[in-house]
Formats: C-alpha cells, structure tokens, sequence
C-alpha cells in the first residue's frame, strides 16, 4: 500500500562486522561472549517449518544467513519467525553491547518439497456457529486514527478493542460461522470511520515461495482494499528501504483507473506495485490488471510468486501473469532479497489514492477473504 509510513521508534545500525562489537575490540575473555542463540521449529505444511530464534543475553541483536554462509554483524537480522520450506542450512549469531560475538548455531532442513506444495495458510475456519477472531498466533493489528500514512480518514481497531470508537461487541475483522474473514470499513458519524488492519509482523514472516488470497471486494468510492507485504527489516531501515509488495490493492472513484483512451468506461481493474528506494528517491513499479468482464467484486485469487531477483503478480491462475518486475525494470536497490517479509491484509477508508467517501458511498464495506495460503516455487 503506496506510504505505509510506520515509523521505527528507534533506528539500529547492522553495519560493520567483525568478530566483537565497537566496545570490545578483542579485549575481552572468551566466557564474555553473547550466549550462542536457540533455535526452535513449529511445523507448518507438507514438510515446512517455521523456524524461531532466540537469544538469553539481554540487548542482543541476532544475525542470521539461509545460504549456508558464516553470519557477521551485515548479514539479515533476525525480527521475527520464518518459513523454511526448501532444502537450506539456518546459521545466527548473537551479538550484544558489552560482549564479543557469540558462536554461530547452524541447522539443516531437508524437507524436499515438492514444487507447487502448500507449506503454510490461514484458511480463517471457524467450527463455531458464531463470528470468531482471527487466530491471535498468526495476526497483531495496526491500530489507531491516521496510524500507517496516506491521510486516510479510518481509526484502525484491534481485535476486542474498547477503545473509542471502537466497539468489541461489533468487531472490524472476523471470521463468519462459513470460514471467511470479514475486514468492515464502517461510518460512525459525518467524520468517524473504523477498520481493520491485520498483520503477521512479528508472528509469521517468509522469503520467496508463493503466496496467494481469495479475496471479494467491496467496490465504493474511498474504499482502499490491499493484500501486500512489508520486509521484516522496517523496524530498522524503515519504509521504503525496507521494501513493500503490493500483491493486490483497489480503489473506485474520484481517480480514474485508466489513462485517457487506456480503456472504455467502466471497466473494473486492480494493482500490483512493488516499491522500494528511500524516502528522497522512491522507487516504484506498478501495472493493472483490467481483463473485458473483470469485476473485483466477485470472488478473485491475487498472487505473487517471489524468487530471487524477481516478483510477478497473477490473478485466478499462476499461469495467468500480468507482470514482472526484476531489478533491470525497477531500479537498484533491489530490497526483495534482503529478508523475510510478513504479510498484511487491511481495508483503509479515504487517504491520498482513493480520495474521500461521498454520497455514493456503500456502508459498511466489507473485504472478504477466503484464505491466505503460502506455496513453494
């Protein structure tokens, strides 16, 4: 979603390398090293793993490398657990003011996946015969009015949330009694409006593979729908260093979709962008998909399929993709090889693409989301 501005509350530096942090420069005894980090497994699908690291010495960052490479203090850092769906080796290193670096931990997986193999998904079930939340082990919440940019007008709620204006008793995500999510943008007043924004940030995160939702729109001027993922790295590089990949977003309205002449009147579409750079000089890349007889309010599959050095978008069918992106057409840098990314489903009401609701305006509008499902190439 073009200037997910969430702002780092601070900003750590992973540069330099080297065997001992800048206060210990070879001086110190070996039994004053971090503590070597753990590493521990959830399985997920078909052979998958998602794989956490955790370290015991306090204030320690955790570096880490999926190439069977020795780790330093410039490789990825570690923010949050990752899918390991791929024959690979996980090797970290803890690092900490005060102490030299701790020996490297290393762990092999061999799962020999198949290609095309489910290895993680939300698929939002619901045994109940009444709403249910969304798995509190899999999805956090962005909360708050005017939270993550854009100048939307919405006041993002969390699951259970008391607080005004939002209300726990009518929730702004839930999963009906038939298994799908429900993302509601409602208008409280001429000036009030929540929402949902979910988030695996911090919970579940992965690094290529492809990834997929069923998705059913709600189609009403400033309504803002999006699929897309955030790199795990924003907390430290920030936006949009960090890179973002937006598999599907959507707006209907005041902006026109097409270019003069582009296309007749009418005719219904979404996007797929990648973005990237700084926050001087973006970079970004983005192309529509606007098929005779496409209607986003019906039933859709929006994909990416994420490989190094490459993203595509394709809706219905992996075969069916509409564009690629690769560092050649977008730009250098390319940060979608710098790490995990976690994923974020989120209706937003109002902001600077849409515009703002009007007298035509449907509420409440309602993303619908049948699954989320993660693949291998």
């Amino acid at each position: 979603m073009f200037a997910a501005l969430i702002l780092a509350s601070s900003l750590m530096c992973a540069c330099g390398g080297g065997n001992a942090s800048a206060s210990n420069v070879g001086n110190l005894p070996a039994e004053q090293s971090a503590a070597t980090p753990t590493v521990t497994t959830t399985p997920a699908q078909n052979g998958a793993t998602v794989v956490s690291l955790a370290d015991s010495t306090s204030g320690t960052t955790i570096y880490f490398t999926l190439d069977d490479s020795t780790p330093t203090r410039t490789s990825m850092q570690y923010f949050a657990p990752f899918l390991v769906a791929s024959n690979m080796t996980v090797k970290a290193i803890a690092s900490a003011p005060g102490y030299l670096n701790s020996s490297v931990v290393s762990k092999g997986f061999a799962p020999n996946i198949a290609s095309g193999a489910l290895v993680w998904s939300d698929e939002f079930s619901n045994p109940g015969t009444s709403t249910a939340l969304a798995d509190s082990k899999t999805w956090t919440y962005d909360t708050g009015f005017r939270c993550c940019g854009n100048n939307e007008l919405e006041t993002y709620c969390a699951a259970g949330s008391a607080t005004a204006p939002c209300d726990p008793s009518n929730p702004n995500a839930y999963i009906d009694a038939g298994g799908v999510l429900h993302v509601m943008g409602r208008k409280l007043s001429s000036t009030t409006y929540t929402s949902a924004r979910l988030k695996t940030q911090g919970m579940f995160s992965f690094m290529y593979g492809r990834v997929e939702a069923r998705m059913k729109l709600p189609e009403s001027q400033g309504m803002w729908p999006a699929f897309w993922l955030l790199g795990n790295n924003i907390t430290t590089v920030s936006w949009p260093a960090c890179g973002e990949l937006d598999v599907m977003e959507h707006i209907d309205g005041s902006n026109p979709p097409f270019s003069a002449g582009e296309q007749p009147a009418g005719y219904d579409w979404i996007a797929g962008s990648v973005h990237g750079g700084s926050t001087s000089a973006h970079l970004d890349g983005t192309d529509k998909y606007h098929p005779s007889g496409f209607s986003a309010a019906d039933w859709h599959i929006y994909g990416m399929i994420w490989t190094k050095g490459q993203v595509q978008f394709y809706v219905d069918d992996p075969a069916n993709i509409y564009v690629t992106f690769t560092p050649a057409n977008f730009g250098n840098p390319w940060p979608f090889d710098a790490g995990p990314q976690f994923i974020i489903l989120n209706l937003a009401i109002g902001g600077d693409w849409p515009g703002n609701p009007d007298a035509t305006t449907a509420f409440p509008g309602d993303m619908q989301v049948d699954y989320v499902r993660v693949y291998t190439n």
